[in-house]
């Protein structure tokens, strides 16, 4: 995009990329790129509105049935949508048919709101990304057709070396750590138009390898904390966002509902009110 439009509402729908995990407040919320990219676009627009539906877990059958028709009501001028990993991380995974949930949920969001944002996620190096690679381009070579066929925003986070570095993730190696949502938001803010207020694709520094000792003692916290429950959920049957909703969504009226900040300038969205 060369010309930047002022928003005014924004609805970001998605799992636990969007949702914020890892970018944890003191308080044990998430914070995330997605409210920190509502952060700085309210600053520009008063009484900017900001829902974000995204739920840990979810894969995207999920956020087409749960997050898609509640974000498309509240019928915002900005949305994002980022799903499919889930499903492309599992063994047997039907890309084909993630493509074509993904495709509904675009659709719906589309027709019920202003500008679409769609992403390539990024990949933190490793095995695991090497694994499921395919299946990945696979993804993001579809999310690109969708891209063209909605006009939207289309954020090559994927493509970005920086992203990839492991020191960009938390210690689940799953999820973006602080620095890697600030540099999401960045990205995102870039593709809408906005000056660059950093370089989000800028190369950590170079660092020492840590000796042998240190990565064994990584890897096996890594698998007694985080990849050992994520399988056993996996062999039962479970999510990690079985039960939750998104932080603006009532699952007493069964429906999606706007924040908007109370200070000037907008403090943390956690703090933000709802409008009624």
């Amino acid at each position: 995009m060369n010309a930047t439009y002022t928003y005014t509402s924004f609805v970001a729908v998605g799992d636990s990329f969007t949702e914020g995990m890892s970018d944890a407040l003191p308080d044990g919320s998430y914070r995330g790129w997605a409210d920190l990219l509502a952060t700085r676009l309210a600053a520009r627009t008063p009484g900017f509105r900001y829902a974000n539906l995204a739920v840990r877990g979810k894969l995207i059958a999920q956020i087409a049935d749960e997050q898609a028709a509640p974000a498309a009501g509240l019928g915002a001028d900005l949305v994002t949508l980022v799903g499919g990993l889930n499903d492309v991380l599992r063994p047997n995974c039907d890309v084909d048919l993630v493509c074509a949930r993904l495709a509904a949920t675009a659709d719906r969001l589309a027709a019920g709101s202003g500008r679409l944002v769609l992403m390539r996620s990024p990949g933190r190096r490793g095995p695991v990304l090497e694994r499921v690679r395919p299946r990945m381009e696979k993804l993001f070579g579809f999310v690109e057709e969708l891209a063209a066929r909605h006009d939207a925003v289309l954020v090559d986070l994927f493509g970005s070396e920086a992203l990839g570095d492991p020191r960009m993730w938390a210690e689940d190696r799953l999820h973006l750590n602080a620095e890697g949502h600030r540099r999401v938001a960045e990205a995102v803010w870039q593709a809408l138009g906005h000056p660059a207020e950093s370089d989000w694709r800028a190369p950590l520094p170079p660092s020492a390898r840590p000796g042998w000792t240190a990565r064994r003692g990584s890897d096996l916290r890594f698998a007694r904390e985080h990849l050992g429950p994520w399988i056993g959920r996996r062999l039962t049957g479970r999510s990690s966002g079985d039960g939750r909703v998104g932080a603006h969504f009532s699952a007493e009226r069964g429906e999606a509902f706007f924040v908007t900040p109370v200070t000037d300038p907008p403090g943390c969205v956690t703090g933000w009110r709802q409008v009624s």
